[in-house]
This record gives C-alpha cells, structure tokens and sequence, in this order.
C-alpha cells in the first residue's frame, strides 16, 4: 500500500477542518495513525506512543502558522504567554515523559475518555462564565503545568483546554483564542522533545525512520498537505454550511471514540 499517499489525505482532511473550526487535528490524526501504525504492523506495544509523538511534532507547524494570523490581528496577549510558558514547558515535557511510561492500553484509555469530552464541548459549543482574575506568576506557572501535561498525554495544541482557562479569567474570547493559539507552539515543542527524547530508550523497537517517538514519512506528509488545505476551511468559516460541517465533526469524533474504545475491551 502506498502508504504516503494514506499519510497525505489525512494531513489534506485534518487541515480543512482545522482551518475550519479553529481546532488542531491530534484528535483525528492519532485514531489515524493507530490504524495505518497497526496494519504496517509497527510493535503493538509502541503504536499509540508512536502516533501521538508524530501528530505533537505536526502541531509545531500547523501552531506557528495559526500563531502568525492571530498576532497579525492583534488577538495575542503577549504578558499572558511570558507568564504561562515556563508552566507548559515543565509540564508538556514532563507529561510526554510520562506517556513514555504507561502501557499503550492506558495510554489509549486516556486518549479516548479525551475525545469523548473534545466532541462534547464542541456539540454544546460550551464557553465557561468569566468568573475570575487571571492568577499571579504561581498560578499562572499551575495553570500552564496542567495545561501542558494533559495536552502532551493527548498530542493537542492545548485550545481545548486553555480557551476555557483564559475564558474563566475574563479574557475576551478572541484574544483567548488567540493567545491559545500562541501557547500551542510551546506545548508543540516541548511536547515533540519529550517524544523524541522518551523514544531513544526503545529505538531498536521503533521503525526504520522514527526520530525517537516521531515517525518522520508521515510527519512530512501530513504537514505538507494541512498547510495546503487549512486555508481552504479558513475561507469557509462564515460559510452557512459551517454548523452542518461542524456536526459532521462532531460525530466522527464520537465514532472514533467509540471505536478506540471498542478496540481496547
């Protein structure tokens, strides 16, 4: 099978939606990669670490390319992620050093109870009342650890998870989502060195072309095609067709939920 070309419409499928939505694609990237990793009959055991390293270190471009729009509109605060940064980094490595020690069982268990809430929150389209002020540099430093950590354990850019946080915190939603956008570049790095570091310690195990936990055919790939296509579903955001395409989403999160979880028990 011609594997690149898998590689390639997966990459080209993920960025329209990104584009789209305003999302990042880890969520349907690793079920992806799962399947592809398993029928090219990678080590079982290594598979889903395997897909979440490559899909974290795709996030690195697709966030730098996301980071760039919204400073260009003004929709970064800059103070926010000086403060934060230090947090995510500690806490994305630490979280991919941790992935790099759980069973790929339970690595899979977390990442579908994940998709569960993702596809969730984008149904209800759920946006927490402002409620409080965002917190000192220790707070901050908590905040971007817990961040960082579970964006790590499940290859996201993090928006899932910081939007809410800063939206809590009375920060106008977008420049919420545009500093969520900038966050996701450090989660992205960090991340993907955890990956990459974590994966030497099973490197005679890993396929021929795996920096550590990274997969790199199917990181270049995947990259060259959402660069392509994410301005597509860019242009198509005020679209009439966008809550349908939405809800389309939506169910294919649910169905890949599901059948993860099917896969697991």
């Amino acid at each position: 099978m011609e594997w690149w070309l898998i590689y390639l419409l997966t990459g080209a499928f993920v960025g329209f939606f990104a584009g789209l939505l305003g999302i990042g694609g880890g969520l349907i990237i690793v079920p992806m990669l799962i399947t592809a990793f398993t029928i090219q009959e990678f080590p079982a055991d290594r598979i889903i670490h395997l897909a979440l390293g490559t899909t974290m270190a795709t996030i690195i471009f697709t966030s730098a390319a996301s980071l760039r729009t919204h400073h260009q509109h003004g929709a970064v605060d800059w103070q926010i992620v000086k403060n934060i940064t230090p947090g995510i980094l500690l806490g994305t490595f630490g979280g991919a050093t941790l992935a790099g020690s759980m069973t790929g069982q339970l690595l899979s268990l977390i990442f579908v109870i994940f998709i569960f809430y993702a596809a969730t929150q984008m149904l209800l389209q759920f946006r927490p009342s402002p409620m409080f002020q965002l917190p000192g540099k220790t707070g901050m430093l908590l905040a971007g650890g817990i961040i960082g950590a579970l964006s790590s354990l499940v290859a996201i850019g993090g928006g899932l998870l910081s939007v809410p946080f800063l939206t809590l915190c009375k920060i106008k939603l977008q420049h919420a989502i545009g500093t969520a956008a900038a966050i996701g570049f450090p989660i992205a790095l960090a991340g993907t060195a955890g990956y990459i570091a974590n994966g030497y310690l099973q490197a005679e195990a890993l396929p021929e072309y795996s920096l550590g936990y990274v997969y790199l055919p199917a990181l270049i790939w995947l990259v060259s095609a959402s660069m392509l296509t994410a301005p597509l579903g860019a242009k198509l955001t005020h679209s009439t067709q966008t809550a349908i395409l939405r809800t389309i989403f939506v169910v294919l999160l649910y169905g890949l939920g599901i059948r993860m979880l099917m896969s697991l028990f």
